[in-house]
């Protein structure tokens, strides 16, 4: 009798890797220093991406095998929590735990970077001189917006439509 038939198969083929050093920097790229990682996360911040199907579609195309692994490895560390969809009890929804988004400053600096030095960017220039102009307080912004199931720039409460409202 196979003693792994209950384990997911996602935890069977996941290779337990020892740690590097214990730097912080190794860390921190041990736990999310993968490309579709910070995508992942990206979605879910700048989106309002949630489901696995709303990964997928991401113009990035990550394939399937890799999804999986990286939604298992971000809920395994902390980073993503996953429920069950309050619509659909066959799908799961993931949210970012209070470790996910501490994410959101590197995000921010990330694509503030990358909007600086890209010549071919499609950051919104708008959006990208608000952050640069006052980062500590659309960071809590964000955080807030995110926590409560919004996005930056998806959906009635997103960050973007709180920030162009009359206030």
């Amino acid at each position: 009798m196979d003693e792994r038939k209950n384990i997911p198969k996602y935890k069977i083929m996941r290779k337990k890797q020892e740690r590097r050093s214990d730097c912080p920097i190794n860390f921190s790229l041990e736990t999310f220093g993968d490309m579709w990682s910070l995508l992942i996360v990206r979605d879910i911040v700048y989106f309002g991406k949630k489901t696995y199907g709303e990964f997928l579609d991401s113009d990035e195309k990550i394939a399937t095998n890799i999804l999986a692994d990286r939604l298992a490895n971000m809920e395994e560390k902390g980073i993503l929590i996953k429920k069950p969809h309050p619509k659909d009890k066959r799908k799961e929804i993931y949210e970012l735990s209070e470790k996910g988004l501490d994410l959101i400053p590197i995000l921010l600096e990330l694509a503030t970077w990358g909007a600086t030095h890209d010549p071919q960017t499609g950051a919104p220039a708008g959006w990208i001189a608000m952050v640069k102009a006052d980062r500590d307080n659309i960071m809590t912004l964000i955080r807030e917006t995110v926590r409560n199931g919004g996005s930056i720039f998806v959906g009635a409460d997103s960050v973007i439509s709180q920030l162009m409202s009359p206030t």
